[in-house]
């Protein structure tokens, strides 16, 4: 199994920045997310993050709010992303869950933790779980060998970095913006300010998200992130496309195009 901290030492060798892909499980259909997540690894994505969809996704945008939606009227279930993870993980990319901490509590933390371990998770991306509140998760994670993922904003203050770095285990996720996720122009400039305030706080890679769309802002990013993350840009294609086949080769597309990015 393709772990973390493989995928971010073979990025590092090759002297370049990992590229995080996520697509929400369930979407466009429960098979259709496996094989648009395969294609994304097969052209270029080294992480795969899916989404266990929600139904008050407070930190996403209308794009895969859009996802999401479809996910939950397809009947998506925690067994479904975890069958989900299984069929990723399969390609040999590093697969995480990102998912709200509601459904997780609801479904028990050890359970979940020990269920996302057997499918061939790694690890999960919480982003409304703070540390304050966040043992009960980082034990189960410990105890099952998964990663954990916590995010930082440009808002946090130095002090509040490094209490969320020491939750983190796999990466930490520096978010570009104060905002909801979707691709935009440009990235927030204050990126790469906040990657440079994380990196004292810890030892792990940190990887930028929210706002990156196409190879040229991929570029931007992995000249200061480990890694580069990428989701609405993907489910956009997927949206846009007549049809299956259309779809998997529109994010076979973007991701090629991402992946030579993070390599410049």
């Amino acid at each position: 199994m393709t772990t973390l901290q493989t995928v971010f030492e073979k990025a590092r060798a090759e002297n370049r920045a990992a590229l995080v892909g996520y697509l929400p499980a369930g979407f466009p259909t429960k098979d259709g997310a496996v094989a648009a997540a395969t294609a994304m690894v097969e052209a270029g994505c080294d992480v795969i993050e899916i989404g266990l969809p929600y139904s008050d996704p407070l930190m996403d945008g209308p794009t895969i709010q859009d996802a999401v939606h479809r996910s939950l009227t397809n009947g998506t279930r925690i067994a479904d992303v975890m069958r989900t993870v299984e069929g990723v993980a399969k390609s040999g990319a590093a697969t995480l869950v990102m998912t709200y901490w509601n459904p997780v509590d609801r479904y028990g933390a050890e359970r979940f933790a020990r269920d996302l371990a057997s499918a061939g998770g790694v690890g999960t991306i919480t982003p409304d779980l703070t540390p304050e509140e966040s043992e009960p998760w980082l034990a189960a994670s410990k105890e099952a060998g998964l990663g954990t993922v916590f995010l930082v904003a440009p808002s946090s203050p130095d002090e509040r970095i490094a209490r969320v770095a020491a939750c983190c285990t796999g990466f930490v996720y520096a978010a570009s913006l104060m905002g909801v996720t979707g691709a935009r122009e440009s990235v927030n400039v204050a990126a790469e300010g906040l990657v440079e305030r994380t990196r004292p706080h810890t030892s792990l890679p940190v990887c930028v998200g929210l706002g990156v769309g196409n190879g040229r802002q991929a570029a931007e990013v992995a000249a200061y992130a480990d890694g580069v993350i990428v989701g609405s840009a993907f489910i956009r294609r997927l949206l846009d496309a007549p049809d299956e086949a259309s779809g998997l080769a529109a994010v076979r597309e973007l991701a090629h195009e991402l992946a030579e990015g993070v390599r410049r």
